[in-house]
């Protein structure tokens, strides 16, 4: 048996800076509306002409977890890409992944879990690890949501949560079990769906034709929905219990935490856990302030710079937990 280990971390995000004040001219909002509702103060937009797209963010990511994990390009047995906003319908990003890595014919799984993608590709990743299949595995999240948003006053709800950037980790055999990810836990709800959703153009709801007929700029589905205050009442509380669970699978209380790292819903959220498992401001890291809410990409970015900033260290217990659309939730516990 072996455990999976993170060797390597990177993140990308684009240089182009959106600030609230720059949304409130384009849209009735605020500095203060959106702070208080969210704790955003900026994120980063592509631009065009800036050449960046959801597998561009995810390749630069990418190549600096390689070098930091001392791995090249004939290391990498696996590809899993986690995203919601794909280059292309079909096929997914894994495969560019593979194109512009110049990697070997390995093999590359796109995993469609949304605020939940990278939790869950690092499940998949530890799962093929720990049974021997493969030795390293490149696990990114990416996520362009810019083009695809609503930035009018109508829209406002969502559009000035989401930003764009990109996430990317090694996963090495360790062949010490007691170091690495020590578990992994997933659950979904499809009942609540539509709830956090984009609707169109889903081929099971319309024809082609019919969506081309009809399709035009007011046509709200086309747009990401999220009813908010649901979304936020469900995720504190699959929140709180998929972090209890990853604990109570390793003999472990809240107090043992040495860093969470949130999924970058809401930084509202992010305080709601931090207050109810007692944590002290050094044992979670925020960067939504920052950022936004970069989907599948808000983990590997927070949990890039946490490391950066010397807040992850050897030895440490670290928690990554996310909740979102699908409802999709999970937890990741780890021995640094």
């Amino acid at each position: 048996m072996y455990n999976s280990k993170i060797t390597g971390l990177g993140y990308y995000v684009p240089e182009h800076v959106v600030t609230n004040d720059d949304l409130s001219k384009i849209m009735d909002t605020s500095d203060e509306w959106i702070t208080e509702r969210t704790g955003i103060k900026e994120r980063r937009h592509v631009k065009e002409g800036d050449g960046n797209t959801t597998t561009s963010m995810g390749v630069k990511a990418a190549k600096i977890a390689m070098e930091r994990a001392g791995v090249g390009t004939k290391d990498i047995d696996f590809v899993i890409f986690a995203t919601l906003s794909p280059d292309y319908y079909f096929p997914g990003p894994g495969v560019l992944v593979q194109k512009e890595l110049g990697l070997d014919t390995v093999g590359a799984l796109d995993v469609r879990n949304q605020c939940s993608g990278f939790v869950y590709a690092v499940s998949v990743a530890d799962q093929f690890i720990k049974t021997g299949m493969y030795r390293n595995v490149l696990v990114i999240g990416s996520e362009l949501h810019s083009k695809g948003l609503d930035m009018t006053t109508r829209g406002r709800g969502v559009s000035v949560i989401f930003g764009d950037g990109a996430g990317a980790a090694i996963l090495s055999r360790e062949d010490d079990t007691s170091k690495g990810i020590l578990s992994t836990h997933l659950h979904s709800e499809g009942e609540h769906a539509e709830e956090l959703s984009l609707i169109a153009p889903g081929m099971g709801k319309r024809w082609v034709n019919d969506i081309l007929k009809d399709n035009h700029p007011d046509d709200i589905s086309y747009y990401p929905y999220m009813n908010g205050q649901f979304v936020f009442k469900n995720a504190v509380v699959r929140f709180s219990e998929v972090i209890m669970e990853g604990l109570q699978a390793n003999n472990l209380s809240p107090a043992d935490i040495d860093m969470l790292i949130p999924h970058q819903a809401n930084l509202r959220i992010s305080q709601f856990i931090q207050q109810k498992f007692k944590l002290s401001d050094d044992q979670v890291y925020n960067n939504i302030m920052r950022y936004g809410n970069t989907t599948a990409a808000s983990i590997p970015i927070a949990l890039t710079e946490a490391w950066e900033e010397g807040r992850v260290k050897e030895g440490d217990t670290v928690v990554l937990a996310a909740f979102g659309s699908g409802f999709t939730w999970g937890s990741t516990i780890i021995r640094w």
